[in-house]
């Protein structure tokens, strides 16, 4: 029920945007980690009264600026802020910031957002990315649909001619490669395509890349480029600097040792000459002890 009512209030935002704005519900498309800027469509000739909202999908409508002034209370304070035009900015995109954005009366934006993932991660230790593995890249569009239809994804898909697709370093359709097993997908809102392959000595430095187009024209594209680590080569360099340093200690001990032990090296020598050149002379209590010269 709350959620029908919430899908009730966002039909209620993009009719009456369509109402009285000018353009109305607008579509951008932008990838994960980029810049973007939403704009308000709003002739004026300053921004202290323009209120920009979000809607979230837990919690509804959320006021991200009000008054020209942007709410404290966001999460995305740091990453926003507001252009003479009113435009909205968003610094460093992230999959969380998809879905509707409202400027007051004048517009509505639906920010989708692209972003790839891979399995296994490569940051991980012990699931490092190196020949012979198999790897799953997940490319994943984030999207809220203003429609109470049975696959969102799908009703976005062909009301906007959207299309997914993974592609090599030349724009090469990786369909057309056996080697590569890619699969469409949905899940609730969201679009996903994913590639799965095993990785090959020559895929090193290799880039695959993700695209949205829109009616054949190019919105976005996530790039991913396998990068291998040689665990032989990392452990020779280590063993190399682990190995000089130890050798340098060794020979900082040593000649801290030859300077601090010289002056009683030399005193036990006089005193063995001495006692060598005396020793039938003289009783043992009678044998002088050197005298120590500075």
């Amino acid at each position: 029920m709350a959620d029908k009512c919430d899908l009730c209030l966002l039909g209620l935002i993009i009719l009456s945007s369509l109402l009285t704005g000018t353009s109305g519900y607008d579509h951008v498309y932008i990838s994960s980690g980029e810049n973007v800027s939403l704009s308000c469509n709003k002739a004026l000739s300053d921004c202290n009264s323009t209120t920009w909202s979000y809607y979230d999908r837990h919690s509804g409508l959320v006021e991200l600026i009000t008054g020209g002034i942007k709410n404290k209370d966001t999460e995305r304070l740091e990453r926003l802020s507001l252009e003479s035009d009113c435009s909205l900015n968003i610094k460093n995109v992230t999959e969380e910031d998809y879905g509707f954005y409202y400027c007051e009366r004048f517009a509505t934006v639906s920010l989708h957002v692209l972003h790839v993932s891979v399995s296994p991660s490569s940051s991980s230790s012990s699931s490092s990315i190196s020949p012979g593995r198999s790897v799953t890249l997940s490319c994943q569009l984030y999207s809220d649909v203003a429609c109470d239809c049975f696959d969102p994804c799908y009703d976005l898909v062909s009301s906007e001619g959207l299309e997914l697709l993974w592609v090599n370093q030349t724009g090469v359709d990786l369909k057309t490669d056996s080697r590569y097993q890619i699969l469409f997908s949905s899940d609730h809102y969201h679009c996903i395509i994913t590639l799965t392959t095993t990785l090959l000595n020559e895929d090193d430095n290799r880039e695959w890349r993700c695209q949205l187009t829109r009616r054949d024209q190019l919105e976005t594209s996530v790039r991913y480029t396998v990068k291998y680590s040689d665990p032989a080569d990392t452990a020779s360099e280590t063993g190399v600097s682990v190995t000089a340093g130890s050798l340098y200690r060794v020979i900082v001990i040593i000649v801290g040792i030859a300077v601090f032990a010289a002056p009683t090296v030399i005193l036990l020598q006089i005193i063995c000459a001495r006692r060598a050149g005396r020793k039938d002379s003289k009783h043992p209590e009678e044998i002088e002890m050197p005298t120590i010269l500075e």
